[in-house]
């Protein structure tokens, strides 16, 4: 049985983390916008997140990568409200426009034990940064009363790298986007001046915390980080830019990828003329390319493949498991073969359909 690293944190560790991230709620600064405002005294800033957890969703994921879903499916907390709310975001409902409602602590740690009962393979918390001091009070309930599988970390990828390394020995997997290569569109399209910068910073923390992702002989993951990356029209996220970075960051061996081709102009995107389209097939399959080339392992989506599945109504999904419908001429992928350190031996790549891209 894996456990996951929080399950051996002490009492004392435990309460001296919260009592962190609590601090630091207190004169917010928990995300980059640093806001500054005392979220135990009801002040919202930026996210505008009051003092107390708030969530719109909470249910098994059967459509997240292949390695994180499984059989079982993917434990997803979806927390309201969001650090960048970006123009064309997919989870409006709950970023810009607050569908949830409040929980605590110990109302939580309850609903993420019965998502470990009913088969999940780990506990996905989604855009969770401004919850932190409630969300660890949360887990260590939940911790004390058997929660065990190990913990996704759910990001936007706008963090300081410092909120991220008090999070070390708590979570197993890091899945932050790099939606930027630039600031330009960061700005444009997600208000923020300096994305690029705090994600990269962050992005090396979280590498240095959990390393490459291992996965195991049943083609589950279970520890390490995935990078998601979605493809904007135009090449407006600057994807070479990206790609250039982590080549130069990293062994690209070392970092999963999961390119996606499902960017669709939602919420206010049609504002803006030049990301009022979807992405087209020349688009995506030049990002793509690239990245396989270079070496990156991971999971690229099949362009062709693309349901409508994965866009939530989160005023009705609430606990209900998400499936998404196969898509037409997709097959079922073999779990790849591992090598000693848990990771595929070739630089095969499954979409998250399930189909295998050499």
């Amino acid at each position: 049985m894996c456990r996951g690293s929080y399950c051996y944190l002490t009492d004392d560790e435990w309460e001296r983390r919260i009592a962190r991230f609590a601090a630091i709620a207190r004169s917010c600064t928990l995300c980059p916008r640093n806001c500054h405002v005392d979220r135990f005294s009801g002040e919202r800033g930026y996210c505008n997140a009051p003092g107390e957890l708030v969530v719109s969703s909470v249910f098994p994921h059967h459509g997240e990568e292949p390695p994180l879903s499984g059989t079982g499916g993917s434990g997803t907390v979806f927390f309201t409200y969001c650090t960048l709310q970006c123009c064309f975001c997919q989870n409006w409902q709950i970023s810009h426009e607050a569908e949830g409602r409040p929980f605590t602590p110990g109302e939580l740690a309850e609903k993420m034990l019965e998502l470990q009962e009913q088969g999940c393979h780990n506990i996905n918390l989604v855009t969770a940064t401004h919850f932190l001091p409630w969300l660890l009070r949360a887990l260590q309930v939940a911790a004390k009363k058997g929660l065990f599988i190990p913990l996704i970390y759910n990001c936007g990828g706008y963090e300081h790298a410092s909120t991220i390394a008090l999070l070390s020995g708590i979570i197993d997997i890091y899945l932050p986007d790099m939606k930027y290569g630039g600031n330009r569109a960061a700005q444009l399209f997600s208000r923020t001046a300096n994305y690029r910068s705090f994600n990269r910073t962050s992005l090396r923390e979280m590498f240095r915390q959990v390393g490459a992702l291992t996965i195991d002989n049943d083609g589950v993951a279970r520890r390490g980080l995935c990078l998601r990356h979605l493809v904007l029209p135009n090449n407006l996220a600057e994807s070479e830019a990206i790609l250039d970075f982590l080549t130069s960051a990293f062994d690209p061996a070392d970092i999963y990828i999961s390119l996606m081709a499902q960017y669709r102009p939602l919420y206010r995107a049609a504002e803006f003329p030049e990301i009022n389209r979807r992405v087209t097939a020349q688009e995506y399959e030049s990002v793509k390319k690239a990245f396989i080339d270079a070496g990156f392992p991971g999971f690229f989506q099949e362009f062709d493949g693309l349901d409508e599945s994965f866009l939530i109504d989160f005023t009705a999904r609430k606990e209900k498991a998400l499936t998404p419908r196969s898509a037409p001429g997709s097959r079922n992928a073999s779990p790849p073969d591992l090598s000693s350190k848990g990771r595929p031996e070739s630089t095969a790549s499954l979409s998250p359909n399930g189909e295998e891209v050499r």
